[in-house]
């Protein structure tokens, strides 16, 4: 049994992903080929947005878009304790601090109700992740941030293809970065990210940042990196966004039938808030004495993955930043939580096999 079976959808789009690969393969286009500009109003339109710059991977996103609002030594950027590891470390990279705040014991995102308290006049910006395939609660965070002057970056790189109020997600903030990780909603053949802006000026600096801070040949206007998203990944990617949104709903018909089947058994279950639609990047469950859990399930032939064990503050190289601070939700999350095969085609017999096997291991 496959955790994500993307060979599945390979032998759906097989002649497609071909076409366009061979299509860079003739041009000789290979680095920020037109495919990637192609590529790039496709995800405006679909998102719903002014501007999508193609970057190399999604934690490159992230840093891209640190840069772009100029966050530097001594500032402080506010993160959820529970998430990947790149939503604090490339706030440190660039010699900021990463100030956590725990997370809404429902959603495992960002708990709006704690962020004004972490708020300090060192804070320039707010990373809002959509953990797990649900956006967080933006238009609350948005409030806040005007409130307080700061930029809000939302961290999409796990809800691409959610929706809140009906708007998109990578839609609603100052910049939104993605991932297109291949295990991700939309996913590459390897690394792959985008930046989302509705700012021209914002816009223009991604631009100059991927590509080393260049704005023309060979002048440097600011500092940048080499963050470009590569020719052959968008040439894929153009292909996976013609059957993304059907995905999606395949995603979500999967996660509900989940949360029906599993209803009433001694595990918690994904919530999903009113006004907001999920892409169940992963289906996860909170479980007691889960190791053991892990194991009834390997006996049956069943993958399963923790995302995530260990808390941001818990990280050795975030340490310095946890200020002894505990995050009680986010840690007692990050020791149950556990993550049952999920992909757009699960079929029901298999996912049939996978319940009545977690039913018995609870």
């Amino acid at each position: 049994m496959q955790f994500i079976d993307l060979k599945k959808q390979y032998s759906l789009i097989k002649e497609d992903v071909l076409k366009e690969i061979n299509e860079v393969l003739d041009s000789g286009q290979y680095i920020l080929g037109p495919k990637v500009r192609e590529f790039e109003s496709v995800l405006e339109n679909y998102v719903g947005v002014k501007h999508c710059v193609g970057v190399a991977d999604g934690s490159k996103a992230l840093l891209i878009a640190l840069m772009a609002l100029e966050i530097k030594p001594g500032d402080e950027v506010i993160v959820p304790a529970f998430t990947f590891f790149a939503t604090a470390s490339m706030v440190a990279l660039l010699g900021a601090t990463p100030v956590f705040v725990d997370i809404n014991p429902k959603t495992y995102n960002i708990d709006i109700n704690l962020i004004e308290h972490a708020i300090t006049p060192k804070t320039k910006a707010i990373i809002a992740v959509g953990l797990f395939g649900q956006c967080a609660q933006l238009n609350d965070i948005n409030q806040i941030a005007a409130k307080h002057n700061l930029y809000l970056i939302e961290d999409a790189a796990q809800s691409f293809g959610s929706t809140l109020n009906n708007k998109k997600s990578c839609s609603m903030t100052t910049i939104a970065c993605t991932s297109f990780f291949p295990a991700k909603p939309l996913g590459a053949y390897g690394d792959g990210g985008a930046c989302f802006t509705n700012d021209d000026a914002i816009k223009e600096k991604l631009m100059w940042i991927r590509v080393h801070g260049q704005n023309r040949h060979y002048h440097h206007q600011i500092l940048g990196v080499n963050g470009r998203l590569d020719t052959l990944q968008a040439a894929v990617l153009l292909a996976k966004m013609r059957i993304f949104p059907k995905e999606v709903e395949l995603r979500q018909q999967i996660g509900q039938r989940y949360c029906q089947l599993l209803q009433g058994t001694d595990c918690v279950l994904p919530t999903i808030l009113n006004g907001h639609t999920h892409v169940f990047h992963q289906f996860s469950i909170q479980v007691k004495n889960r190791e053991e859990f892990m194991a009834k399930l390997k006996e049956s032939g069943i993958p399963t993955a923790i995302h995530y064990p260990i808390t941001l503050n818990k990280q050795p190289a975030l340490a310095k930043f946890s200020l002894n601070k505990v995050f009680p939700v986010a840690e007692a999350v990050a020791e149950r939580i556990v993550s049952l095969p999920m992909h757009p085609y699960l079929d029901e017999e298999t996912q049939d096999k996978i319940v009545k096997i977690v039913k018995q291991s609870l």
